[in-house]
């Protein structure tokens, strides 16, 4: 079928917008971890109370791979569609969930156990949203403009970033620190769950991939499973490329406000600020990234990236430590930022084009909730105790150094041909073939 530009703009508003409210709600829970700890996770010092809370954090991610196998079957069994409309329902309840729970002092231990509740639906359901969305976006795209289409899914959630900074400064300079602390903190997520029913409208509109209603047949749960695990390893390679670029993405963006808050010690503001210019910078930069690599292939950008990473991330940091002003961790950011941009341009399109045809939805989004679940989520978490443990402030840069050799790891063991891992895995999207070579 056919689309004009109009339609192309309309689909990728559509597929991104459930990845816009996932990293809103992501972005707004890690700026105001503090709050929430102390509102749910009580605890004697700051260190545990962060601790169970990002902990909280993470244990969204690690109902991602779940998600990600009964969701993305779903979507591969019943249409991009049915599946991305069902996993935005579902993530709605996970954001307003921590709108409305009373806190730790008003019911005791019901109110961390109905956090903990939310952030697992939300992470179930975001276990395949970013691959549903990348999977749309890759198979309505024209051939020749692939890496710059599914770079928009990227995109969105700079926009969210922004978008939560914003709030979060507007509120910052309207409200006493006091009051955000007792209630206030909740407000942008009040705000998101606003969002939601302008959202599910959005996607109720959205047409379905000619791709998918090309398959003569649609996979059963039992044939998607035989076919995952026949292509394992393309799938373990699938989430070792994610790793650099979730880590890269959690530690500039989503654990920023609190890396400048409550380790460097600068104002709610900076670190908001900080934040905004970091989304705006990666806005622009990935769907460039991606342009690019469509034009001189997948495997130059990201062993670029993935040097970059290992020789600059620890210094950097080090360099931000030894001379922190706002400035500092401006720039410093940013350059995650373009490491990110430049990685993960190329990265998401690359999973979408190796993953097995017939399931690769739940391929994707399985490979790719994996590497969330093991790198990004605990990003925040890690970074707090590697911190804590060394009393190194520039610790975070091994984090990231670790995340890039598992990026260049995997993409020295991408395929280099359409041929890729098995007979059932000959993905190609829409009709042309991967460029993978140098």
């Amino acid at each position: 079928m056919s689309l004009s530009k109009a339609d192309y703009v309309k689909s990728i508003f559509q597929a991104a917008s459930g990845n816009f409210l996932e990293m809103y709600d992501f972005f707004i829970y890690g700026f105001y971890a503090q709050y929430i700890a102390k509102a749910f996770f009580p605890a004697h010092n700051q260190y545990i109370s962060l601790m169970v809370t990002f902990s909280t954090f993470a244990a969204g991610f690690l109902m991602r791979p779940i998600g990600a196998i009964i969701l993305g079957g779903y979507i591969d069994r019943e249409g991009r569609r049915k599946g991305l409309m069902l996993t935005l329902a579902i993530m709605a309840i996970g954001t307003i969930s921590i709108v409305i729970v009373p806190t730790y002092e008003s019911i005791g231990l019901l109110a961390p156990l109905l956090v903990v509740l939310g952030r697992l639906l939300q992470g179930f359901s975001a276990g395949v949203e970013v691959g549903g969305a990348s999977v749309y976006l890759s198979e309505i795209a024209p051939a020749r403009h692939r890496g710059f289409f599914v770079a928009w899914q990227s995109s969105s959630l700079q926009l969210a970033t922004m978008t939560a900074a914003g709030i979060g400064y507007l509120l910052n300079s309207v409200m006493m620190p006091d009051t955000i602390q007792a209630w206030g903190w909740r407000i942008p997520f009040f705000i998101g769950a606003l969002i939601v029913p302008l959202l599910l409208v959005l996607r109720t509109t959205m047409r379905e991939t000619d791709a998918f209603l090309a398959q003569r047949k649609h996979p059963e749960f039992s044939e998607i499973m035989r076919s995952m695990i026949l292509n394992y390893r393309i799938i373990i390679v699938g989430a070792l490329l994610i790793s650099m670029t979730t880590v890269a993405f959690y530690l500039s963006e989503i654990y920023t406000p609190t890396f400048g808050r409550v380790v460097l010690h600068l104002s709610a503001s900076d670190s908001l600020l900080t934040s905004f210019a970091v989304g705006l910078v990666a806005l622009f930069a990935v769907p460039a990234m991606g342009a690019l690599s469509d034009r001189i292939g997948r495997r130059p950008l990201l062993i670029a990236a993935t040097i970059l990473a290992m020789a600059t991330s620890y210094p950097v940091l080090l360099w931000l430590v030894s001379n922190i002003t706002f400035y500092h961790l401006v720039l410093a950011e940013i350059w995650f930022a373009l490491l990110y941009a430049m990685y993960n341009g190329a990265a998401m399109v690359t999973l979408t084009e190796i993953m097995p045809a017939r399931v690769r939805t739940v391929s994707l989004a399985f490979a790719f909730s994996v590497a969330v679940a093991l790198f990004g989520g605990f990003t925040p978490m890690i970074s707090t105790w590697l911190i804590h443990t060394t009393a190194d402030k520039a610790s975070p840069g091994y984090w990231l150094t670790f995340a890039a050799l598992c990026g260049i790891c995997a993409t020295l063991m991408l395929p280099r041909s359409k041929n890729l891992a098995s007979t059932d895995t000959a993905a190609q999207v829409g009709s042309s073939v991967p460029n993978f070579s140098d």
